[in-house]
């Protein structure tokens, strides 16, 4: 598997995840809450799990630390307006850049060692 499907798995992670504590707050039915939390937690651990086979622990921790935290922001601020700080911007930006950073480290890597 490329490390572009591993990037992929990593960032249905952290959607996942997101969609997991969305689903929690979204939702007023108990059973229909619990049963999208377990939904989405299981399909995110398939996720990362299938991340990891591709990638380092620390990138697939990452991407998928990135993508929860960006999409669970923005679904807070469009779906419960929830405010998002000018500080929570700035620590999403270096969140993406420490993606692509450890991504470009990757494939650097990789190309040195063929």
């Amino acid at each position: 598997m490329a490390n572009g499907g591993g990037y992929g798995w990593a960032l249905a992670a952290g959607f996942n995840a997101a969609l997991a504590a969305i689903s929690a707050k979204f939702f007023a039915t108990l059973l229909i809450k619990y049963g999208m939390v377990i939904l989405f937690n299981v399909t995110m651990w398939g996720c990362y799990v299938n991340s990891l086979k591709a990638l380092s622990s620390l990138q697939a921790t990452v991407t998928n630390f990135a993508a929860n935290f960006i999409s669970s922001g923005l679904a807070g601020y469009f779906l419960f307006h929830e405010p998002l700080p000018s500080k929570w911007f700035a620590g999403a930006g270096l969140i993406i850049l420490g993606v692509f950073i450890l991504s470009k480290s990757s494939i650097e890597e990789k190309q040195n060692s063929d």
